[in-house]
């Protein structure tokens, strides 16, 4: 069995979602701040925070001329906030050796800071109408029911994820581009995890899944990201008294957010290694930049 792209396209083109970054006057660097936004993040949490940088910070130039603490506290709760510093230090590249356009080549793309291969794909393809392989953990989800017949994807494998979705791109541009975010959104929208709505789904009569019975998925169990009582929690609360602030603040005023010391030193320890924080010389903590 395989994905009918004519099929799956015009499902797309009817039922994908009207988003800021997919309309057609959205520029590659717009595009390319939501892929690094939307990393493990819901487009209902992104969306909001895209349209304030896309309103402060249009071009790589504008955000590469701002303070990396200024740049951490406009990500605001969108979790995993280094990324917002690679996004910095890749807008600095852009503006300074790319005449502030975002490259389309995915080699190049590859060379900026923090920029890997999803995201060099997804920028070629959404951004420049490529023909590149984009592989997220929907689309990956989609391969392994439509394609493979099993329940869900098994532990991920870039060389064959993307040699799976190369097989099923058509040969032009423009129409493999189409694809690669038809099977994102099919991923998203119908072929979910937990409940997939297969009577809605336009490769429902090619589905090798459906073929064989809906088969339980029998691979590997997936870890459960859990967020109460991480560092990961903590680190957030850590990094929103210094958002909340004017400028530095004491560590006292940093104790008082987490119970347990060990746990919430080595937070703030891990927070400066990552120069998302910076200590003064007088021992105040700072955004970066902001002393």
């Amino acid at each position: 069995m395989a994905v009918d792209a004519d099929v799956l396209i015009d499902w797309f083109d009817t039922h994908g979602r009207d988003l800021p970054w997919r309309e057609p006057e959205c520029s590659a660097w717009g595009v390319l701040v939501s892929e690094i936004m939307l990393q493990q993040t819901p487009v209902a949490r992104v969306q909001p925070i895209w349209l304030e940088w896309m309103a402060r910070w249009p071009v790589p130039s504008a955000l590469a001329a701002e303070t990396t603490g200024e740049v951490v506290r406009a990500w605001g709760k969108l979790g995993y906030p280094r990324r917002a510093l690679r996004l910095h230090a890749a807008a600095t590249v852009i503006a300074a050796e790319h005449g502030d356009v975002v490259p389309s080549d995915v080699d190049t793309l590859l060379a900026l800071p923090g920029i890997g291969a999803y995201t060099a794909r997804a920028v070629a393809a959404f951004a420049y109408g490529k023909r590149a392989p984009v592989v997220d953990t929907n689309v990956r989800r989609v391969v392994a029911r439509a394609v493979h017949g099993v329940g869900d994807a098994g532990p991920a494998s870039n060389t064959r994820d993307m040699a799976d979705v190369e097989a099923l791109l058509p040969a032009e541009d423009a129409p493999a581009a189409k694809l690669s975010a038809a099977l994102m959104e099919l991923g998203a929208l119908i072929c979910t995890a937990r409940a997939p709505r297969c009577a809605d789904c336009p490769v429902y009569d090619t589905c090798t899944w459906q073929h064989n019975g809906r088969p339980e998925y029998a691979g590997p169990a997936k870890p459960v990201q859990k967020f109460a009582g991480t560092d990961r929690q903590v680190r957030g609360l850590l990094l929103d008294v210094l958002r909340g602030s004017e400028g530095p603040v004491e560590k006292a005023r940093l104790d008082i957010v987490w119970h347990e010391a060990g746990q919430r030193d080595r937070c703030l320890d891990s927070l400066l290694v990552d120069g998302l924080l910076e200590q003064t010389d007088s021992g105040l903590f700072a955004l970066p930049g902001e002393h």
